[in-house]
C-alpha cells in the first residue's frame, strides 16, 4: 500500500476525513465539526492511499508537559493493514519531548494502545456531557 503523510488539514479534505469517521459510525463529525476540531489542534496527521484519505489523528500539546492524542480513526475498510500504528508513531514523534501524553481509548481499542507502551492512569478523571458516554466510559 502506498502511503503518504499529510500534516494539515486542507478545505479539500474534510469530505474525504468525514468519509473516514462515518465509516466508523461517528456521525457527528460533520464538516463545520471537522474544521472546528482540526483547527483546534495543533497536531495533525491525515494519511492518503493512492489520494484517498484512509486514516487521521490529531493532539493538542502545551509542547513541554502535556498532550492529549484524539481521533486515531481508520476507514473501516483499510482497518487491519497497520495505519493506526502508523498514525499512532506520527503523532507520538511530533510528541518525543512532551513530558506526559494521555489518551482515550475507545471502548475495545485498549489492548492496541497497551501494546504500544501506554497504561492506565491512577489518577485520570473526566466528564461527559452525553450520558451514553458517562456511562460508557466513567466508573
Amino acid at each position: 500500500m502506498n502511503i503518504e503523510i499529510q500534516d494539515d488539514l486542507f478545505i479539500e479534505d474534510i469530505e474525504g476525513v468525514k468519509e473516514v469517521y462515518h465509516s466508523v459510525g461517528w456521525m457527528k463529525h460533520t464538516n463545520d465539526v471537522i474544521k472546528q476540531v482540526f483547527d483546534a489542534s495543533n497536531v495533525k496527521v491525515i494519511v492518503k492511499s493512492n489520494n484517498r484519505i484512509v486514516g487521521i489523528g490529531r493532539a493538542i500539546s502545551d509542547g513541554v508537559f502535556n498532550a492529549a492524542i484524539y481521533d486515531i480513526v481508520v476507514h473501516k475498510e483499510f482497518q487491519k493493514a497497520g495505519i493506526a500504528k502508523y498514525i499512532l508513531n506520527h503523532l507520538l514523534g511530533e510528541l518525543s519531548n512532551v513530558s506526559c501524553v494521555h489518551l482515550i481509548s475507545t471502548s475495545g481499542n485498549e489492548g492496541f494502545y497497551r501494546k504500544l507502551g501506554f497504561r492506565k492512569v491512577k489518577t485520570g478523571m473526566a466528564r461527559y456531557l452525553s450520558s451514553g458516554l458517562h456511562d460508557e466510559y466513567l466508573e
